[in-house]
C-alpha cells in the first residue's frame, strides 16, 4: 500500500514538474516571441507610474499579450524599478523583452512630441513636431519665430507637458551674436548670458536640453565641442598649410563656410584662398567685407556698395592681407576639415555658376569669361550679380 501511495506521489510530482517546466518555457516563449503589434504605436511612461501600471497600459494598447508576464519578466531582469518617464517608440511585433529595454534603457524619449530651435543664419525659428509612428517621421504641428510672432496655443499647451524634449540646433555659418540673441528668446531656458562668444568658437550642432536649462551652461557646451573639434582635425591637417596657429584655421574656415553651402566644394574653395595667399594675392571675398559692415550683428540684407568695398576694415580683404583677425561666422565640421585638409588644384579664382555651384578658374581670364556668364543669369533674374574672388 505504501508502495503504492509513494509511486503515485512520485507520478504526480513528475506531472507537476513536467507542467512548472512547461509553464517556464511557454512564459519565456511569450516574454522572448514576436508581440502582438501590428502597428508601431508611441507608448507614454508617465512620471512615477508603478511596473503594474504600465504593463496594463501595454496590454491595453495591444504592445504585450499579457501584463503578468510582463510583470515577471520585468523583476526577473531585475529592471523593474527602472522604468524611464517619456514617450517611447514601440515596433510591430516587438518582443515583451525589447518592450522592457525601450522603457528602461534611459536617454531621451524615442517619440512624441519635441520643440526644435533651430537658429539659422537668416531666422531663428522655434518647431513644435510630432512623431507619426506608423512612418517615424516627424509631423510639424506649428511654428513661430518669436522675434515676431506671439507664441502660439498648441505651443504653450505643449510646452506644460512632462514629456516634450526640447533641443537647440545651430546651423553652420550663424554667428555668435546671432545665436546669443536667438537663445535670449527661448522661453523655454534659464540663465543670463554676459559675455559674447568669441567668433568662431561655437560648434554649430543639435543639443539636448532640458527646459529651465541654463544658457551659460549651454554656451559652455558649445565652445566645448568646437574646441573639441578643431583640436582633432588640427592634429590631422595637412603639411604646408599658412597657419601659425589653429585660430588662423578657424578664420579660414568660416570664410570657406560663408562661400559656400555644398559640402563638395568646401576643399575646392579652400584651396583656392590657399593659393592665393601662397601667391601674396589678397582674398578678395565679400563676405569678409560684409562681416566688417555689420560685426555679425544680423544679415546685410542688400548687396555691397562699392564705398564698403573700398572702406578699410580689419575684415575688408579687398583691403588687407592675408586673413582678418577673427573668424566671421561660426564654421560646422565639413568647413574646418576643408580648411585644414584643403584639395590641391590651381586654381585661383571661383564664381557662381547659376546651379547653387561655383565655377573654378586658373586664369584671370578664365575667371572673366565665368563671370561674363554669371551676370547674363543675374540679369535674366533682374539680379544684381555677386561675383566671389576676382582679381
Amino acid at each position: 500500500m505504501w508502495r503504492s501511495i509513494a509511486s503515485n506521489a512520485l507520478t504526480l510530482f513528475i506531472v507537476v514538474l513536467i507542467l512548472a517546466f512547461g509553464l517556464i518555457a511557454w512564459g519565456r516563449q511569450a516574454f522572448t516571441g514576436p508581440g502582438p503589434l501590428t502597428q508601431a504605436i508611441c507608448f507614454k511612461v508617465d512620471k512615477g507610474a508603478s511596473l503594474s501600471q504600465v504593463s496594463r497600459g501595454l496590454e491595453a494598447e495591444g504592445a504585450v499579450s499579457d501584463a503578468r508576464i510582463f510583470r515577471i519578466g520585468a523583476d526577473y531582469s531585475q529592471v523593474g524599478n527602472s522604468l524611464k518617464f517619456g514617450s517611447y517608440l514601440i515596433q510591430p511585433q516587438s518582443s515583451m523583452g525589447d518592450v522592457l529595454a525601450a522603457l528602461t534603457a534611459g536617454g531621451q524619449s524615442t517619440c512624441g512630441r519635441e520643440v526644435n530651435f533651430r537658429i539659422s543664419v537668416a531666422t531663428a525659428e522655434v518647431v513644435l513636431r510630432e512623431l507619426d509612428p506608423a512612418t517615424n517621421r516627424y509631423v510639424e504641428v506649428v511654428k513661430f519665430d518669436p522675434a515676431k510672432d506671439a507664441a502660439p496655443t498648441a505651443y504653450l499647451d505643449a510646452a506644460q507637458a512632462s514629456d516634450i524634449r526640447w533641443r537647440i540646433t545651430l546651423a553652420e555659418g550663424v554667428t555668435s551674436w546671432q545665436v546669443v540673441d536667438s537663445l535670449k528668446r527661448a522661453d523655454f531656458l534659464a540663465g543670463n548670458i554676459d559675455k559674447l562668444p568669441a567668433e568662431g568658437t561655437l560648434s554649430p550642432d543639435s543639443y539636448e536640453v532640458e527646459k529651465g536649462f541654463d544658457r551659460p551652461t549651454l554656451i559652455a557646451d558649445m565652445e566645448a565641442r568646437q574646441a573639441k573639434t578643431l583640436a582633432e582635425l588640427w592634429a590631422t591637417r595637412a603639411e604646408g598649410l599658412p597657419y601659425a596657429t589653429p585660430k588662423e584655421a578657424l578664420v579660414m574656415a568660416s570664410i570657406v563656410e560663408k562661400e559656400t553651402g555644398i559640402p563638395t566644394e568646401r576643399k575646392q574653395v579652400a584651396s583656392v584662398f590657399i593659393n592665393r595667399l601662397a601667391k601674396g594675392m589678397k582674398l578678395q571675398t565679400d563676405p569678409t567685407v560684409i562681416y566688417g559692415v555689420t560685426k555679425g550683428e544680423g544679415v546685410l540684407g542688400r548687396g555691397l556698395r562699392q564705398s564698403e568695398l573700398k572702406r578699410e576694415t580689419p575684415w575688408n580683404t579687398y583691403v588687407i592681407n592675408g586673413l582678418p583677425p577673427t573668424p566671421i561666422a561660426n564654421p560646422g565640421r565639413l568647413s574646418i576639415e576643408a580648411a585644414l585638409n584643403p584639395d590641391t588644384t590651381p586654381f585661383l579664382y571661383f564664381v557662381a555658376d547659376g546651379s547653387g555651384g561655383h565655377a573654378f578658374a586658373e586664369t584671370l581670364a578664365q575667371h572673366n569669361e565665368n563671370v561674363v556668364k554669371w551676370r547674363a543669369i543675374e540679369a535674366a533674374k533682374g539680379e544684381e550679380a555677386a561675383v566671389g574672388v576676382q582679381e
